[in-house]
């Protein structure tokens, strides 16, 4: 599985290294990503051990026992020893980072505000915090706390004085039913089908849902880009990541899980090149001046645009600029203008008449866009 993709040294005198892309690496996280080159992934998710302090066991109602995590690989000596780790594998995840890369952890009540302090104390950038409201979680059998329904995740960026770093807007809009995405985020936990099962057995006893890898990849790295996964488990980062057309590494140092991932993954058949492509973000796209669509005779000088409510009217000149009554400029001084406002956008705010019907001007720009990515492909 997967191929040893070689990278460029960043410097004279040093040897060129290998990227293990679409492979699981066994072994200690922190080792394993050791022998990865400085700035060559473009994404870390991690699910760390959570250390949970667990008191007892813990039965249903009807007297069952409920599977806690329970499994070595989760458990820690103290906090020290815990908090000791955890900046070693941060600290090597932030070197593998690309300088426009990004962070994601998830974690629990037990460990997230541990976690969250050494990801400051590094250098790391809090982009946001979001909440993973599980739609079914598991009761609290005691009734002595509330039911733990959530998990936090981290998103960051590796530094502060970042420039740039990926967020794909738009298509989380377009996921949301064209509203914002928010930071609390509602889904099931990994259950039926999903839940991947060794003799009829759980075969991971923390494994994440494909919905919520799904929403992470989809936002923050784009089609071809590397995420790397230091704790990968059943590999479900990796078969998302495979089903989205990205590229995957992942590390995972208990042999059973290694197993269950590379069949698991095997299976996965990436989507289609038109099917993985995703709503592109207005930021990005080509800038677009309102001259372009005059003198490409979208619209021609002398054609009346209006407000949505048919309030203000201007008339549209040659050279891309509109006229009002008592001035003329560009369309977003003059929207601003008639408004008595400090700004608008005039792509949004003036519109044409089409078929007895009033349209923004945007959708010319986007007519425009689209005509030149047809000529650049």
């Amino acid at each position: 599985m997967g191929q040893l993709e070689k990278i460029r040294p960043a410097k004279a005198g040093i040897k060129e290294v290998v990227l293990p892309v679409g492979r699981i690496l066994p072994g200690d996280c922190v080792a394993a990503m050791r022998s990865l080159p400085d700035a060559s992934v473009d994404l870390v998710f991690a699910d760390p051990p959570y250390n949970l302090q667990l008191g007892g066991d813990l039965n249903r109602p009807d007297g069952s026992h409920v599977d806690a995590v329970t499994d070595e690989w989760d458990q820690f000596a103290s906090f020290k020893v815990y908090d000791d780790f955890t900046r070693e594998w941060l600290t090597e995840a932030r070197r593998v980072l690309k300088p426009d890369g990004a962070l994601w952890v998830i974690g629990s009540y037990h460990n997230i505000y541990r976690v969250g302090a050494i990801v400051q104390d590094l250098g790391f950038w809090l982009l946001n915090d979001i909440v993973w409201r599980k739609s079914n979680p598991m009761p609290n059998f005691r009734g002595t706390r509330f039911t733990n329904a959530h998990e936090t995740l981290i998103w960051c960026a590796k530094s502060e004085t970042q420039k740039k770093y990926t967020f794909n807007y738009d298509a989380m809009k377009m996921l949301n039913d064209e509203l914002q995405m928010r930071s609390d985020w509602v889904m099931p936990i990994c259950s039926g089908n999903e839940r991947l099962k060794v003799n009829g057995e759980k075969a991971h006893t923390t494994q994440k849902p494909e919905a919520l890898l799904h929403r992470v990849i989809l936002a923050s790295s784009n089609e071809g880009e590397v995420v790397l996964d230091p704790f990968f488990g059943s590999g479900t980062t990796g078969a998302v990541a495979k089903r989205l057309r990205r590229r995957f590494i992942g590390i995972e140092k208990e042999d059973a899980y290694v197993a269950v991932a590379r069949e698991r993954i095997r299976d996965v058949r990436p989507f289609g090149e038109k099917e993985a492509a995703v709503t592109p973000s207005r930021r990005e796209a080509p800038r677009v001046p309102f001259g372009w669509v005059v003198e490409r005779g979208l619209l021609s000088p002398g054609a009346i645009l209006h407000d949505q409510r048919k309030r203000y009217s201007v008339r549209v000149r040659a050279d891309g600029s509109v006229a009002a009554h008592d001035m003329s400029g560009s369309i977003h001084r003059i929207g601003a203008h008639v408004q008595g406002a400090p700004a608008c956008n005039g792509w949004t705010f003036w519109h044409f008449e089409h078929k007895g019907k009033l349209v923004p001007i945007d959708v010319l720009r986007q007519q425009l866009r689209a005509e030149m990515a047809a000529e650049v492909a």
